[in-house]
């Protein structure tokens, strides 16, 4: 399942701030019709940061239950315990793999990031993947310690959102001996990081274009450069669009757009700006989606 196309789902809410089951299946449904190989859920799309652990593992329980393709459950935190407990309930909620992200605000150091994903692996049997976003946590993960994670028998993959290609090869180079994915967590660089011998994308855009992503990734993969290119720069102005303000306030906005279920956003996150909106807008009916 660490392959191909794994949209970063978003978080439906209902007017009493509520999960919306019913509206959480059918964009499943949607992305799923898509093509997609796999299905993130509880990421920093899925507006995590807001869950209450309550919430957090009821999300992963209705994923789990209305998807048809496997679960990538998003548990990491900064308290090592609690992403130990969300990684334990994802994995007995039928997950078929824990993503889970390098401590926020803490900062530790390289010791102390390979020790806190080595107790997470240690506590399940269930694949982890690491989760590198240094806009996120302020802390790019070093190279050696990704590494020395590689070899743990149950870390199987990392979602790279550095931006740094050369970094990426770096990463593939040095584990080509390990059982060991390199996912792009960039949606703009999905094309260049599988020409490297990335093996898919978690992605934001696959909200909004799943098929499009689907066949990017397949035609990378097949080497068909000229189609890969193609879509491309086909969606590389929706990306843009997605990414005007903080990740997930515009593909919320998107996603409601063309007809599917996103609720408000908790704050404190706001509602995109009408300028960035009108720029979205515009995107989504350079695609035929509305």
């Amino acid at each position: 399942m660490f392959e191909g196309v794994l949209p970063a789902i978003i978080t439906p809410f209902t007017k009493a701030d509520t999960i919306d089951k019913t509206g959480l299946q059918q964009n499943i449904e949607f992305v799923e019709n898509g093509g997609v190989s796999g299905i993130t859920a509880c990421g920093t799309t899925g507006e995590s940061a807001t869950l209450s652990t309550a919430e957090h593992m009821e999300l992963i329980d209705i994923a789990v239950d209305c998807a048809k393709v496997p679960i990538l459950a998003g548990t990491g935190s900064n308290n090592t315990a609690e992403a130990i407990e969300l990684t334990k309930h994802a994995e007995d909620a039928g997950a078929a793999g824990a993503l889970v992200i390098s401590p926020y605000y803490n900062k530790p150091n390289k010791a102390g990031l390979i020790a806190h994903f080595k107790a997470i692996a240690d506590a399940v049997e269930m694949p982890i993947v690491l989760y590198n976003v240094p806009s996120r946590t302020s802390q790019d993960m070093p190279l050696d310690a990704i590494i020395e994670l590689a070899k743990v028998d149950n870390i199987v993959a990392i979602k790279e959102a550095s931006g740094d290609l050369d970094k990426v090869s770096q990463i593939i180079e040095n584990t080509m001996d390990e059982d060991f994915n390199v996912i792009s967590g960039d949606d703009g660089l999905t094309m260049p990081i599988t020409c490297l011998g990335g093996s898919g994308v978690i992605s934001v855009v696959a909200n909004v274009v799943p098929e499009k992503m689907v066949k990017l990734v397949n035609a990378t993969n097949e080497g068909d450069m000229r189609t890969a290119r193609q879509i491309h720069y086909e969606i590389a102005p929706l990306i843009r669009a997605l990414f005007t303000e903080t990740n997930p306030v515009p593909v919320k906005r998107a996603v409601e757009l063309i007809g599917l279920n996103a609720g408000h956003l908790r704050l404190p996150l706001a509602p995109i700006s009408s300028e960035n909106e009108q720029t979205l807008i515009s995107c989504l009916k350079g695609l035929g989606c509305i």
